[in-house]
C-alpha cells in the first residue's frame, strides 16, 4: 500500500504550541448505518476478516447498527473517499491522517491505534552496508510517502540531508523490478516489497523503522462529529477489533484459520504473514494501546511529523505555519492551533474495552 505523506526538519519545541483544551466538535445527525474502508497492509488485515467472519456483524447487531466494511485497493483513494465523506472511517497512518483529512478540514479521531511499524519499512542499498554510503546516490521511493519520511529521518542520523541524494519518484508496483536493474542502487519501501528485495543477493537493509519506533503509526480513524453523535459506532468497531486480535493471536485452531485467511488475502502464506507481524509492533490489547495513546512520547512524535509535513508543503490547505492544524491528545493538551483542532487521539473507547465495558 502507498502510505502517503511528506520531509523532515528538526522538530520545533513543543512548549509554545501546547495549550489546554480543544473546543468540542459539532454533533452530526444520529444514524444507524455506517461505512468504513481499509487497504492491504499487515496491520490492517483484521478488517477484512472482521467482515468475512461475521464478527463485525455480531458487534453491530449488539448495538442495533450496521457497519459495512469495504476494501479499497488504492490506499490514497481510500483516504480521499473518507475525506470526501463517502466513509465514516478509514485505515491510514498518523501522517496521512494529519495531512489529508485533518489538513483538509475534516475533524478526525484516531479511534483505534493498532500498531506501529517496527521494521516493516526499510532503506535498502545495493552492494553497500552502511547508510552513509547513500550519499550521492539516486534513491527510488514513493515521493511524499512514509518511505520519504523514513529516508529523511535516517539521513539525519548520519549527518546527511535530502540535498545529499536525489529522490526518484517510483510507484510501489515497480519497486522490486526497479531494484533488479543495474541503474537502481538504493530504494526505500515497505513490506512485503522489502522481503522480496532483500531476497536478492546484492541487497542490504541500512536503516529501518525499528530505529524510529512509534513514529509510523497505523490507525483506524473516524469522523469526529459522527462518533460524537453515535457512540455505538465507536463501541462496535473497537469491540470487534479486539475480539479479532485476540482470536488471531491465540494458539487455537480458530486463531490459525483466521491468520491463514488474512495471509491469503494479503497475497502470502502464514510464514510470510508472521514475518511481517514480527516487524510490526501490534497493540494486542486495549490496555497496551491506551498506554501508547497516553504516552508523553506521542506529542513529540506528532511534532516531528507535522514539521515534516509543513516543510514539504502538505500540512493542510495553504497552511501558513506549522501550528495551522491542531492536534489534541489524551491529557487535553493541544499541539498547534487550539481554534482549529482537526486530529484527535482519544482513548475513550479503548479504555472502555480495557475495562470490559463494551
Amino acid at each position: 500500500m502507498i502510505r502517503t505523506v511528506t520531509s523532515f526538519l528538526t522538530a520545533a519545541a513543543l512548549g509554545v504550541a501546547l495549550t489546554a483544551a480543544a473546543p468540542a466538535p459539532a454533533l452530526a445527525a444520529p444514524k444507524t448505518d455506517f461505512k468504513v474502508c481499509w487497504s492491504i497492509y499487515v496491520g490492517w488485515m483484521p478488517w477484512g476478516y472482521l467482515a468475512d467472519s461475521g464478527i463485525m456483524k455480531k458487534w453491530a447487531d449488539k448495538y442495533g447498527i450496521t457497519v459495512e466494511i469495504t476494501r479499497i485497493n488504492d490506499y490514497v483513494e481510500s483516504i480521499n473517499q473518507y475525506t470526501a465523506g463517502s466513509f465514516d472511517g478509514c485505515t491510514m497512518t498518523n501522517m496521512d491522517a494529519l495531512s489529508i483529512p485533518a489538513g483538509g478540514g475534516v475533524d478526525t479521531t484516531a479511534l483505534i491505534v493498532g500498531d506501529f511499524s517496527n521494521g516493516n519499512d526499510a532503506v535498502i542499498l545495493k552492494d553497500k552496508t552502511g547508510l552513509a554510503d547513500i550519499k550521492g546516490q539516486s534513491v527510488n521511493l514513493v515521493e511524499l510517502s512514509v518511505s520519504h519520511y523514513l529516508l529523511a529521518r535516517g539521513l539525519d542520523t548520519v549527518g546527511l540531508s535530502e540535498r545529499d541524494i536525489t529522490v526518484v519518484n517510483t510507484s510501489d508496483a515497480d519497486m522490486v523490478a526497479a531494484f533488479g536493474t543495474a541503474d537502481v542502487t538504493a530504494v526505500v519501501t515497505w513490506n512485503p516489497l522489502v522481503a522480496e528485495i532483500l531476497a536478492m543477493p546484492s541487497a542490504a537493509t541500512v536503516f529501518d523503522s525499528s530505529q524510529i519506533p512509534g513514529e509510523i503509526i497505523d490507525l483506524m480513524v473516524v469522523n469526529t462529529e459522527t462518533l460524537a453523535d453515535n457512540p455505538a459506532f465507536g463501541k462496535a468497531l473497537v469491540g470487534a477489533w479486539y475480539e479479532v486480535l485476540g482470536l488471531m493471536l491465540s494458539d487455537t485452531p480458530e486463531g490459525k484459520a483466521a491468520k491463514e485467511a488474512m495471509a491469503e488475502a494479503s497475497g502470502t502464506d502464514v510464514a510470510g504473514f508472521d514475518a511481517q507481524l514480527a516487524s510490526t509492533k501490534l497493540f494486542a490489547t486495549p490496555a497496551e494501546a491506551s498506554a501508547f495513546i497516553k504516552s508523553a512520547d506521542l506529542p513529540k512524535t506528532m511534532d516531528v511529523v507535522r514539521t515534516f509535513l509543513f516543510d514539504h508543503g502538505i500540512l493542510g490547505t495553504n497552511a501558513e505555519n506549522v501550528d495551522a492544524v491542531g492536534i489534541a491528545f489524551a491529557d487535553g493538551s493541544i499541539l498547534g492551533s487550539a481554534g482549529n483542532v482537526k486530529l484527535r487521539f482519544d482513548p475513550t473507547y479503548t479504555d472502555m474495552a480495557a475495562a470490559g465495558g463494551l
